[in-house]
């Protein structure tokens, strides 16, 4: 019976974590479509692409077993991810280029560091305990990407930048990764999902309060495109139900 409800909260963990993955095609229609990136950062999708490299990584079974399903949906969306860095690349002005390319290297090399210790320096527990430590690092870092935009919903009394079935599927995709963790006796996968699920909470708390605050955020909100960045943090995919 574990091992059955085990498989279906990691199948749930998938649906709802590829549904987060491809939130971010409407940004991306809209870059390719005006032929620039405006004023979005790309900094969210290259972290994202480090997460869900270092996530799928863990899943796979020589390093983690039973936790396939972990590898399947973030090796899913290592390829979306380096898609959208692939697009914001193309459109990206030369500064913003340079930078984004910089910080490719350095995601590249450090999934490339803990992959070759892995290998060829570590086994059995020592070789999941080093992966699985990188993985949640950078987990929570992913999952706590939203916290700028809960800050200006507080500032603006507005909910009009944090969507609502955004913080809906990070609620669900949290939770179903934490009981997968927590069914799994996984704590690099129950702990930092844990994490996102209570800032789930917290987000659809705070949808709650000010969810009819919509719209009240223009008076007060500078129209600078610091708007569109902190719409981005939020829809950038940064907390999708990573290990």
């Amino acid at each position: 019976m574990g091992g059955t409800l085990h498989f279906v909260f990691g199948i749930f963990g998938n649906a709802t974590a590829l549904f987060l993955f491809l939130a971010p095609t409407i940004t991306f229609k809209r870059i390719i479509l005006k032929k620039s990136t405006e004023q979005f950062s790309g900094v969210p999708y290259v972290m994202t692409l480090l997460n869900c490299l270092l996530s799928a990584w863990y899943g796979l079974p020589f390093v983690s077993p039973n936790n396939i399903l972990v590898s399947t949906i973030n090796g899913t969306g290592a390829a979306i991810e380096s898609i959208y860095v692939l697009i914001f690349l193309i459109f990206a002005p030369r500064k913003e280029k340079g930078k984004i390319l910089g910080l490719l290297t350095f995601v590249l090399a450090v999934f490339s560091a803990v992959a070759f210790v892995s290998l060829f320096a570590l086994q059995g527990k020592n070789r999941k305990l080093f992966c699985g430590l990188a993985a949640t690092i950078f987990s929570i870092i992913m999952y706590a990407s939203p916290l700028s935009i809960m800050r200006m919903v507080i500032k603006t009394k507005s909910v009009e930048f944090m969507p609502f079935f955004l913080s809906l599927f990070v609620f669900l995709c949290g939770t179903s990764w934490f009981i997968f963790g927590l069914l799994g006796k996984d704590p690099f996968v129950a702990v930092p999902n844990g994490f996102g699920s209570g800032l789930g909470v917290v987000q659809l708390i705070l949808y709650a309060i000010y969810r009819d605050n919509k719209g009240e955020a223009k008076k007060t909100i500078p129209t600078d495109g610091s708007v569109e960045m902190e719409k981005q943090l939020d829809t950038g995919g940064t907390r999708v139900g990573h290990v």
